[in-house]
C-alpha cells in the first residue's frame, strides 16, 4: 500500500530480458539518491512510475536496486520499458502520514496528456482518460499519476471517456518527473481505491435486483 506521495525520483540506467520469447519480462536496475536503500531489504515493496514492484537485488553502497517485471506489468503500464527518470516511493508503514490518499500500486490504465503549460505559477495537466475508467473520476477526487496523488479539478465528459484537469504547483514538478510530460505522453493511471469499490458495490446491487425479479417473473 501507498500514499502517492513520491519519495525520489529514480533513474531507470538498465532494462535486461530475462528471456527471449514475447511472453518473457524484463529486469530493471533503477540508480536512487544517497541513502535511500538504508532502509530497504530485499522483497520489499517499491512503487515505479505507480506500479508495485518488488527490490529482488540492492546494493545499498552503490544506490541501485534491481526488479523483475513480467510481460503483464509492461503490457499494461508505460514508463517501465524506457531508460530514464522515474517516481519512485516506498510502501507505507503503519505509522507513517497519510499525505496523499490510500494507494494500492496497482495501475488501472494508461491516459494520454491533452494539454500541459504553465497557468500563473502553477502547471495545468489535462489528461484524456478512456471510457472505461472515466466513471471512476469525480471534481475533487483523487488520481493517481505516474505514481502521483493529485486532485481532480474538473472532468469533462466525451464520446468516448473523459478529460481530467488537475494542478500542479511548483513544488510537485521539481519533486517528482511528471516535469518531463509533454502533450501525448502516456502516464499510468490508478483509480480511488474507494470509488472502485463503490462502484462494485452498486453494479453488483442492480444484478441481485435484476436477478430477483427476473425470479418473481417466472415464479
Amino acid at each position: 500500500m501507498f500514499t502517492g506521495i513520491i519519495t525520489a525520483v529514480g533513474q531507470i540506467n538498465s532494462i535486461t530480458p530475462i528471456g527471449s520469447g514475447v511472453d518473457h519480462g524484463v529486469t530493471l536496475r533503477i540508480q536512487t539518491p544517497s541513502q535511500y536503500l538504508d532502509d530497504v531489504g530485499l522483497g520489499d515493496s517499491i512503487a515505479i512510475q505507480g506500479a508495485c514492484m518488488t527490490a529482488t537485488r540492492l546494493d545499498p553502497d552503490l544506490l541501485w536496486f534491481e526488479c523483475d517485471v513480467s510481460r503483464e506489468s509492461l503490457n499494461k503500464t508505460v514508463g517501465l520499458q524506457t531508460t530514464g527518470a522515474v517516481n519512485l516511493e516506498k510502501a507505507l508503514r503503519t505509522h507513517d502520514r497519510l499525505g496523499g490518499h490510500m494507494v494500492t500500486g496497482h495501475v488501472d490504465g494508461v491516459g494520454k496528456v491533452h494539454r500541459f503549460e504553465l497557468v500563473g505559477e502553477s502547471w495545468l495537466l489535462q489528461i484524456e482518460i478512456d471510457a472505461s475508467l472515466s466513471r471512476f473520476l469525480a471534481y475533487k477526487g483523487s488520481v493517481t499519476v505516474n505514481g502521483v496523488s493529485l486532485t481532480v479539478n474538473q472532468v469533462l465528459d466525451q464520446n468516448n471517456g473523459c478529460l481530467i484537469s488537475i494542478n500542479l504547483i511548483p513544488h510537485t514538478i521539481a519533486n517528482t518527473s511528471l516535469g518531463n510530460l509533454t502533450v501525448g505522453s502516456p502516464v499510468n493511471i490508478e483509480i480511488d481505491l474507494i470509488a472502485r469499490y463503490v462502484e462494485r458495490m452498486l453494479s453488483a446491487s442492480t444484478v441481485s435486483k435484476a436477478n430477483l425479479e427476473n425470479l418473481g417473473e417466472s415464479a
